[in-house]
């Protein structure tokens, strides 16, 4: 009887010949051998790329961030430009409105009395007490005859030490400085008759003037002071061909010997024609303004609102005895001014 053939459980492995397993091993050998080369230029090229990606990826980087900050420049400029409104002539009127209301701004009158103020002179004569002595008895023996004019020029010379050689203040007036080397403009019914003659400048320095030329016909006399101020400022003169009736226009002067006063009005008139109270002097193309001008303004710069000098202020009407202003004031043309002072003034 036949046995059947026994099987064992665990598997046996295909065994390999010793010169198979040789010739396997010598195969891979050469397989790995022939791969080595192949690998290192790929493993090469992986590593630069690598090295370029990074190198490009910080530059992308710094790219993104230059953009992203132009981007925001862009932005806030659009945003700022749209926020902006555009300023219209409204809003110019309103911020004028609004700097007027908060800011005191000085006046017309106040400015033209800034700029002309440097250049007006406060003008005394002087007569000793033998000139009124002389004139006194003349009037006396000449009653019938009325008052005469003072003339100009000096008395005689009292004996030295007498009383009538004292001297005393015979009237006060205004002038104005033409000329930054000292000379003056004023009236000559504030100079004439007069001894000796003192002019008083803006900041107090005071020196003797004498008369260097008249315009009787125009009551004008040129003075020529003996010394002035470091700072010595002549007024500016401005034609009257462009002066109007109702232009604002200020008198500043010494009235009564109060001052440097300022009193604001406007042209009342052009052309006019004045005749003293006496009748002995008629004066015409005269300036009428309403200023206030007294005894004292006589002689003072009757200025524009720019500080200008338009005229000189020669006289006021009164129909009654009183010497004082009732609303009419009278100013000799500065061309005709400046031409007693021998000057073309434009």
């Amino acid at each position: 009887m036949r046995r059947p053939a026994l099987y064992s459980s665990s598997r046996t492995g295909r065994t390999t010949p010793a010169g198979a397993r040789a010739t396997l091993a010598g195969a891979g050998a050469v397989s790995q051998a022939a791969d080595e080369p192949a690998a290192a230029p790929q493993r090469l090229r992986l590593g630069r790329f690598a090295s370029r990606f990074h190198l490009s990826s910080q530059q992308l980087m710094w790219a993104a961030i230059v953009l992203l900050a132009i981007l925001l420049a862009i932005s806030t400029a659009l945003q700022v430009r749209s926020s902006q409104r555009r300023l219209t002539q409204d809003d110019i009127d309103a911020a004028v409105l609004k700097t007027m209301e908060t800011n005191v701004m000085p006046s017309e009158y106040a400015k033209a009395y800034e700029n002309i103020r440097p250049s007006v002179v406060r003008v005394i004569s002087y007569v000793k007490k033998s000139r009124l002595k002389d004139e006194g008895d003349k009037h006396a023996s000449n009653t019938d005859k009325g008052a005469r004019p003072k003339p100009l020029g000096r008395a005689k010379s009292p004996e030295a030490g007498s009383k009538d050689d004292e001297e005393v203040e015979h009237g006060v007036g205004t002038g104005v400085v033409i000329i930054d080397k000292g000379v003056i403009l004023t009236n000559l019914h504030v100079v004439s008759g007069a001894d000796r003659i003192k002019v008083v400048f803006f900041d107090g320095l005071e020196a003797e003037a004498t008369v260097t030329g008249a315009q009787p016909e125009n009551d004008l006399a040129v003075l020529q002071a003996s010394k002035i101020p470091d700072d010595m400022i002549a007024a500016t003169m401005r034609s009257t061909s462009d002066l109007a009736p109702g232009d604002k226009v200020l008198a500043v002067g010494f009235p009564f010997g109060i001052g440097p006063s300022a009193s604001g009005g406007v042209v009342s008139g052009l052309g006019r024609v004045f005749r003293s109270p006496e009748g002995k002097q008629e004066m015409k193309n005269l300036i009428q303004f309403d200023a206030a001008a007294n005894p004292g303004n006589s002689g003072g710069p009757l200025v524009t609102m720019d500080g200008e000098v338009v005229g000189i202020v020669t006289a006021i009407l009164n129909p009654t005895s009183a010497r004082t202003f009732i609303g009419i004031g009278f100013a000799v043309p500065i061309e005709n001014a400046a031409t007693a002072a021998g000057l073309p003034p434009f």
